[in-house]
């Protein structure tokens, strides 16, 4: 492990003079934090560590110093050489003992800029320690969410001197350490496309290569390359086939969490690693309690996306651990919860206890998106929760506005699937309909379907709403295909509305449309056909059925033109 100057690295900067490198450090405006961070980390007793300074400062800016042993100055322009004294020999040996000391000091830190005043306050920096740094650095900002670090702090001049460190020291340094930096300088959203970082991941690749990183490097590594090259590089592959040969059962909750993380960032590649997920899942059941609010949507959410349909014993116990961290969520995190206890089928009375208790008691002050997710969640899963309805009611009457015209879908189609009026049902659909007629025109077409659906199931028939519903317009925005024919047979592009003759809509029925064990078409689908035959469209049928027994794209046109044109079909023949 090789120790690199810090204060040399400063010289090298652009903006500071090798002469001012330590007056840059030291003699900027007091600041208490940093000052108290310094004093009561100071890692050597304090004489000890001002002698070891002064040879540091030599070092640094030797042409400006005298020797203390009686020489004159060095001469400038020459490099400087002297032989091994006991505080070269202290400088070296020093930091070897402290490696292991600073990871710990550096935890203790609650701010960048004492992370970045410990570093300062050091003769040498160990490789391991500014890797360390630049991830307790990392770790700190992200409490402050995604917008990304200070800008002042990816321009201080302690920090580039780590970064530049570590570029110059790269073979030297541990596989941890410089998987540690690259992901910490993704993290900080440094630019992808600096030397440092194209640095850093090609000497990640090359040890990746070489084999030998161990479970938690990978598994950082495999993210950051994720970040850097997308989930289909090669690389990610190699992660991912290295970390089949781990033992998965030893892995730390950040390193199950990451693992997740990479396999959902790459779904199609679950079948072939089905057996490392599997072990995955498994370990995963013993971990669920040290997990935070983040990490259990997270796993849901992963577990969603890689249709871990047979882990089912992982999400019932998660199901029962997010019951208490409800209040803890944010408003995403929820709704990825929700997601997925949709999704597997989840019921838990508890949990639907839980959410009674967080909406009723936060109604008016909880996110819109937050609201409308809980409502379609007691309506997928048929849960009658009056609390959850009544408070979602209310919310509306008060605040319609903050609801997106797909939300308001998702909140009022419940009250007709689950055939319940609220107290305030007359206010309710008052604002409903003022919403309606102000932005009918923004709600999607099949929500606004359901929507209007529900209420009549609740007989607050949508009367005013009817013919805009009916219209011709309308009917195109839900992709029922429409050709225009003129007199002559002649196909008519989709703008024109003069000279049509015919308008033929083409209706194409997946299975989804017909009853499971036969051929018969739904009601609401055979209802859709007799309106728009009422609207003067000639409807044409071409169910699934008939298609999936065609087997070449000639037979395939053949029977389109069999079907829109059966006059001049039969004139052929």
């Amino acid at each position: 492990m090789a120790f690199v100057t810090l204060r040399r690295n400063l010289c090298h900067l652009p903006d500071l003079r090798i002469h001012g490198a330590l007056a840059a450090l030291k003699s900027r405006p007091a600041n208490p934090v940093l000052h108290a961070s310094r004093e009561r980390l100071c890692p050597w007793p304090c004489s000890l560590r001002a002698e070891s300074f002064r040879v540091g400062l030599r070092r640094a800016c030797g042409p400006k110093f005298h020797a203390e042993n009686g020489a004159g100055p060095h001469p400038a322009g020459e490099p400087l050489s002297s032989p091994v004294g006991p505080w070269d020999r202290l400088e070296r040996s020093l930091p070897r003992e402290q490696e292991q000391v600073h990871p710990e000091r550096l935890d203790g830190f609650s701010s960048a800029g004492e992370v970045l005043a410990f570093v300062s306050s050091l003769d040498t920096l160990p490789d391991g320690v500014a890797a360390r740094a630049l991830q307790r650095i990392c770790e700190l900002e992200k409490k402050h969410g995604d917008r990304g670090p200070p800008a002042e702090l990816l321009e201080n001049s302690v920090f580039r001197a780590v970064c530049l460190q570590l570029e110059q020291e790269l073979p030297r340094l541990s596989g941890p350490s410089l998987v540690a930096a690259l992901r910490a300088l993704m993290l900080l959203q440094v630019d992808p496309q600096s030397s440092l970082i194209g640095t850093l991941a090609a000497e990640c690749q090359n040890r990746l290569t070489r084999g030998g990183l161990d479970a938690h490097s990978l598994c950082a590594l495999g993210e950051s390359l994720i970040t850097l090259q997308g989930p289909g590089c090669a690389a990610v592959d190699s992660v991912l086939g290295q970390l089949q040969g781990e033992n998965v059962e030893t892995f730390t909750p950040e390193d199950i969490m990451a693992l997740y993380r990479i396999l959902q960032a790459c779904p199609e590649k679950v079948s072939q690693h089905q057996a490392l997920l599997d072990r995955l899942n498994s370990v995963s059941l013993s971990v669920v309690s040290y997990l935070s609010p983040k990490s259990i949507s997270q796993m849901l959410t992963a577990l969603v996306v890689l249709d871990q349909t047979q882990a089912l014993p992982l999400v019932i116990k998660l199901g029962k651990h997010v019951v208490r961290h409800i209040p803890h969520f944010t408003s995403e995190e929820l709704g990825k919860v929700l997601d997925a206890f949709i999704y597997f089928g989840q019921n838990d009375r508890f949990f639907t206890k839980a959410l009674e208790q967080h909406v009723a008691a936060l109604c008016l002050t909880l996110d819109a998106e937050v609201v409308s997710r809980v409502m379609e969640y007691c309506g997928r899963k048929l849960i009658l929760s009056q609390p959850i309805l009544d408070a979602a009611a209310e919310t509306f009457v008060c605040q319609p506005e903050k609801f997106s015209p797909s939300q308001t879908s998702r909140l009022i189609e419940p009250f007709g699937r689950l055939n319940y009026l609220p107290p305030n049902a007359p206010t309710l659909f008052g604002k409903l309909e003022a919403r309606l007629a102000t932005h009918f025109s923004y709600f999607p077409p099949k929500a606004l379907l359901k929507l209007l659906h529900s209420c009549s199931l609740i007989e607050y028939h949508p009367v005013n709403f009817m013919p805009k519903i009916f219209s011709p317009f309308f009917l195109q925005r839900l992709q029922d295909v429409e050709i225009k024919l003129d007199e002559e047979g002649f196909v008519l592009p989709v703008s024109v509305d003069e000279d049509v003759y015919k308008r033929v809509a083409l209706c194409i029925d997946g299975p989804q449309r017909f009853c499971s064990n036969g051929k018969h078409l739904l009601g609401r689908e055979a209802i859709k056909q007799r309106h728009l035959q009422l609207l003067g469209y000639q409807v044409v049928q071409v169910p699934y059925h008939e298609i999936e027994v065609l087997k070449s794209r000639l037979e395939l046109v053949e029977y389109l033109q069999s079907k829109l044109f059966p006059e001049n079909t039969a004139a052929r023949r």
